[in-house]
This record gives structure tokens, C-alpha cells and sequence, in this order.
């Protein structure tokens, strides 16, 4: 029995010296050293052994026991640095390799459209004024000219806060709230979100943006409308720009038209951007009504002017070739990062 407890011994120390990871080490452990292993086996033998022999071969057995656990507990912790140094080395940084470049975010294209329209307009003299998007029904249509059972307020329903409270439809109301705080000349454009109940679809949201311009003055006329869009346009869209006005009809601007520029795709020659006619509509424009100058208290027999409004989406959309109005604000980081 002695024998065969060294020879185990010796099998053990090898063994447990030559494991190359902890799973291995577990194992060797459990063959050699547990509940129903090599030296358990051998233990359960001395009951077979005569009395005077068996004190002495138990403590052998304790004996090797105790010297094989101390080569398992070092063997274990020889194993554990070398797991942490093969972890160090696998998560240590390259420095000769390149560095990771990182995303530089870009304006999105709505906003770098308005920033361009802006620049246009700051250009040629005018400044920018905000206001509200929360109205009361004033500023939304009884100071611009709608009267309560007109038609054209179909075209203009919105969301209702309270029955005098509700989300504007067009930036058009800051332009009475600038003419209320300051005399002529007016010189401003208004970008801001407006609300409408549109249904949703590739060319309509319940919320969208507009860029309105006003100006007022002595003797401003049509002519100075036509020039003024005519320069914002070819500031846009490139020199041999055009400008076409067809008659359309607001409460607050008459005359009225509604405005297109030469299609900057095919330059006229008709496409499928501008559906063959060669222009591509922008917006709706016209000289200020008398009754919305004289609702600020303006004098209309001094006093003229015009105003415009064109949708920022149609312009990004238009300018960027992007098919569905909806994209815009979806978030969707693989269109927003090809601008």
C-alpha cells in the first residue's frame, strides 16, 4: 500500500504541475484528490491493514494529502496571474497601429438650408425676428385678414389649446407682432416651426418649418417683391435662375401669386424633379393687404409692402434629392450621416 501511495503521489505532483489552465487543474484535483478519488481510494484501504500498520500508513496518506494541496494551491495561483497577464496583453493598446477617428458631426439638412436662406436675406438687408409657436386667434387669422367663415381657413386648421389658444399655422403672426412694436420700413424674415392637421405622408407633416419675409416701406411694389425673390433664388440655386409668378390667393397679401424658380435639376428642360414643367413652386407671396397694415395701425396711403413664405422641407428636399419628407425626422443616423 505504501507503494502504491507513493506512485500515486508522484502521479499526482505531476500531473498537477503540468495542468495548463484552471479547468485542467480541476480535474487533476478531482482524480487525485477528491471525494471519490486516487487517494480517497487508498485511504478507504487502511481498514484492511492490521492494527499496528495502520497509524503509520494514515499519516503517510495525511502527509501526502497535505503536500499535494499545497503544490495544487500554488499551481493555482500560477495559473490565475498567468490568466490576468494573457487578459493584459490581449486588451493592451497597439500605438503603432492608427488611432480611431471619430465621427464629426454635420449640420442636418434642414438646419443648414434655413442657415443658407438666412445668409441670403441678412445679405440684402433684412433682419430676423421670432415669435410664439402657442397663438391666440388674433395673431392667427382675425389680424391677418381671415374672416371666421372663409374658405381659406380650411387650408389653415390647426391644433386647438383653448377656443382662443392654439398652435400656430404659419409664421405669418409674427409679422403683425413686429409691425405692432415698430414703424417703418420693416425689413424682416421668420423662421420658426408651424402645426397644421395634415396627414402624414411623404410630403406632409403635422409640423414643419417656414421662412416668411416682410418688408414695408414707402412706395414698395410688386416689381421689388419680383427682384427680391429673383436675388434669393439665383443665391440659391445659381445665376441663370428664374422666377415664375402664377395668381393664388391670401387673406393677408393682394394681389397674391404663388412662386417657382427655374428647376436647378435639368434647367428648365423638364424632368422628373419638376414633373416636366421646368420650374419647381416654392412658396406663396403678394403685397400686404391694406386691412392687415391698417389692423397695426400703419397708414395705407404711405405706406406698402409684400410678404412671402416658403417651406424649409421642400427647399432640403429638393436641394438634397431626399424622396420622403418624413426622413428628416426620423433620426436615422444612416441619412442624417450622409450630410
Amino acid at each position: 500500500m505504501e507503494e502504491r501511495l507513493r506512485d500515486t503521489a508522484e502521479k499526482a505532483k505531476a500531473a498537477l504541475e503540468g495542468a495548463t489552465n484552471l479547468e485542467e487543474l480541476e480535474e487533476v484535483r478531482g482524480v487525485f484528490l477528491g471525494r471519490s478519488g486516487l487517494l480517497r481510494d487508498i485511504q478507504q484501504g487502511i481498514r484492511d491493514l492490521t492494527a499496528d500498520m495502520r497509524p503509520r500508513v494514515g499519516q503517510l496518506i495525511n502527509q501526502t494529502r497535505a503536500e499535494l494541496e499545497v503544490i495544487l494551491e500554488r499551481r493555482r495561483t500560477e495559473l490565475k496571474q498567468l490568466k490576468v497577464h494573457e487578459r493584459e496583453e490581449e486588451d493592451q493598446i497597439d500605438i503603432s497601429l492608427p488611432g480611431r477617428s471619430g465621427y464629426v458631426a454635420g449640420r442636418h439638412p434642414l438646419l443648414a438650408t434655413l442657415n443658407d436662406m438666412l445668409e441670403i436675406f441678412l445679405g440684402l438687408g433684412y433682419t430676423i425676428a421670432q415669435g410664439p409657436e402657442v397663438e391666440s386667434y388674433h395673431y392667427g387669422f382675425e389680424a391677418l385678414n381671415y374672416p371666421a367663415d372663409h374658405p381659406a381657413m380650411d387650408e389653415q386648421m390647426t391644433f386647438y389649446i383653448a377656443d382662443d389658444v392654439l398652435l400656430r399655422s404659419q409664421t405669418s403672426t409674427v409679422q403683425i407682432r413686429v409691425m405692432e412694436a415698430q414703424e417703418p420700413p420693416v425689413r424682416v424674415v421668420v423662421p420658426g416651426r408651424c402645426f397644421r392637421r395634415d396627414t402624414v405622408d411623404a410630403t406632409h407633416s403635422h409640423t414643419f418649418h417656414q421662412l416668411e419675409g416682410l418688408c414695408v416701406d414707402e412706395g414698395i411694389t410688386f416689381a421689388d417683391l419680383k427682384g427680391t425673390l429673383l436675388a434669393f433664388g439665383r443665391a440659391m440655386f445659381g445665376e441663370d435662375t428664374q422666377v415664375r409668378f402664377r395668381p393664388d390667393f391670401f387673406p393677408f397679401t393682394e394681389p397674391s401669386a404663388e412662386f417657382a424658380v427655374t428647376c436647378f435639376v435639368c434647367s428648365g428642360d423638364g424632368c422628373r424633379i419638376c414633373k416636366g414643367s421646368g420650374w419647381i413652386e416654392l412658396g406663396g407671396a403678394g403685397m400686404v393687404d391694406p386691412n392687415v397694415l391698417a389692423g397695426v395701425g400703419y397708414d395705407t396711403e404711405r405706406y406698402t409692402g409684400f410678404a412671402f413664405g416658403v417651406g424649409i422641407e421642400r427647399f432640403a428636399m429638393n436641394r438634397y434629392g431626399i424622396p420622403d419628407m418624413r426622413l428628416l425626422y426620423s433620426g436615422d443616423m444612416r441619412m442624417l450621416r450622409q450630410f
